[in-house]
């Protein structure tokens, strides 16, 4: 039986040297919150309800409902019940059993991934193959083993490229690829849920593939360290030198650290030393006593932009879960303070003028993720407070009768006919868990993915 022993390690990495690992030390706990953890839980299961049931009333067996018109929303053209397959481990865990066992026995029996269409690899491998994924191992129903096995089989032709990197895009059926401007998300996040494939079936093809673009993105950073915002997946090129930690560079970083939490790839641990310590470096920024991280250049490390969003807001969970528990607390501050400017966050944010350069909001999950993480590890009822104001002004700005409405402008508050499945994978997960009891989700036994998917960790020494 496949080892994932065998394959870390494997790939030469340049510059990067792995260093002793230091085990995250308790916080002590706090006093406690003046707020009422199951009441909190409770109103986020029945706000997840309104909108579940919505979806169910309207949109069932559909990709996603558009919430104002009351209409289904299939992203290709024909279902691959995005919704059902994102949102199953998340019905589970607020323990509604009922909707769970519906949503399961769907997608047993209605989901196939034999299409003749062309889907974004980078999406579908972090909805679809890490929600059965992670389905499969909360409920032991081996259909969603092998549905995630034949995903990610149809999947695997994006990485033959010259590079190792992936393509963008695949047609699930005759496996052409297309799509050859990329960037660090979409080329080195792909390592969690197919190295986890390859711990459940065996096969040692889906963890290769994955830890060769990752290192190959890796091998392509700057001399000081940064990887930039676009890339030629077929030359190696980078097509755009900005660096940051927001959308497009995001979860590289992310899984960098979490996979060697995962699996324990020592490889990953050295590429994250060495990223990290230059994000800190060049890309942090310490303005006016807080704490915001900008855009530069990734080979001069010139500031070229102050801006900061609703997508790196995930950056102090991350930084929170990796132990750096200093700057992940100034660093939520400063995403809180954005969200206050205007009751609800925008898309992007100008952090030196305080200027709302995009007023959308999708109804983003990543300052709940860091808002959740914070509190996990330090215990301060600051973040419990702080959730109850996000979870209260959520509600009152994108819920309708319908189910949640993203937002055309937090400005004037003019709702989009968007809900789309991440809301029940991540937003509703994330305020769930961080008012629910610790025991609901196992930090130590599991780590989630970038759609907020729950794997078990595994010892490198296990046979699987």
């Amino acid at each position: 039986m496949f080892k994932i022993s065998s394959l870390i390690g494997s790939a030469a990495l340049l510059g990067a040297l792995a260093l002793p690992f230091s085990a995250i030390a308790d916080t002590p706990a706090a006093a406690p919150a003046a707020l009422d953890h199951a009441a909190m839980a409770a109103q986020v299961k029945t706000e997840f309800l309104h909108a579940w049931d919505n979806y169910e009333r309207y949109a069932w067996g559909h990709d996603e409902l558009m919430p104002l018109s009351r209409k289904p929303h299939d992203w290709y053209g024909q279902s691959l019940l995005m919704t059902p397959v994102d949102s199953l481990d998340t019905l589970i865990l607020m323990g509604l059993n009922k909707q769970a066992d519906k949503t399961r026995r769907l997608i047993d029996t209605q989901l196939s991934f034999d299409k003749d269409i062309y889907v974004k690899n980078f999406e579908i491998t972090i909805r679809l193959l890490g929600g059965l994924l992670s389905s499969y191992e909360l409920t032991g129903d081996k259909r969603l083993l092998a549905l995630a096995d034949d995903l990610g089989h149809r999947l695997l032709p994006v990485f033959d490229s010259p590079t190792g990197l992936p393509y963008v895009e695949v047609n699930l059926r005759t496996g052409k690829v297309r799509g050859t401007t990329s960037n660090p998300a979409e080329t080195g996040s792909l390592l969690f849920e197919f190295g986890t494939l390859s711990r459940l079936t065996g096969n040692p093809v889906y963890y290769a593939k994955a830890k060769r673009a990752v290192v190959e993105t890796y091998r392509r950073r700057s001399k000081l360290g940064l990887v930039g915002s676009a890339i030629n997946i077929e030359t190696g090129q980078w097509l755009d030198s900005t660096s940051h930690v927001g959308g497009g560079i995001d979860s590289y970083i992310e899984y960098l650290w979490k996979c060697w939490l995962l699996f324990g790839d020592k490889d990953c641990l050295a590429m994250w030393r060495t990223s990290i310590a230059a994000i800190n470096r060049y890309v942090a920024d310490d303005r006016d006593g807080q704490l915001w991280y900008g855009h530069v250049d990734m080979n001069t490390g010139r500031r070229t932009a102050t801006e900061w969003g609703a997508l790196d807001a995930f950056f102090p969970g991350l930084l929170a879960l990796s132990g750096d528990l200093d700057r992940a607390k100034r660093l939520q501050d400063s995403s809180f303070r954005m969200w206050n400017l205007h009751g609800i966050e925008p898309e992007l944010l100008d952090y030196r003028a305080m200027k709302v350069l995009d007023p959308a909001y999708p109804l983003r999950p990543e300052i709940v993720e860091s808002t959740y993480y914070l509190y996990h590890y330090t215990h301060d009822p600051k973040y419990l407070a702080m959730g109850r104001t996000m979870f209260e002004d959520f509600v009152k700005y994108c819920r309708t009768d319908g189910g949640y409405a993203a937002l055309k402008s937090v400005v004037t508050k003019q709702k989009d006919d968007d809900m789309e499945s991440f809301v029940f994978a991540e937003t509703f997960k994330y305020y769930y868990l961080l008012f629910a009891p610790a025991k609901t989700l196992d930090l130590d036994r599991v780590v989630l993915n970038t759609e907020a998917h729950p794997l078990q960790r595994q010892p490198l020494a296990s046979p699987h």
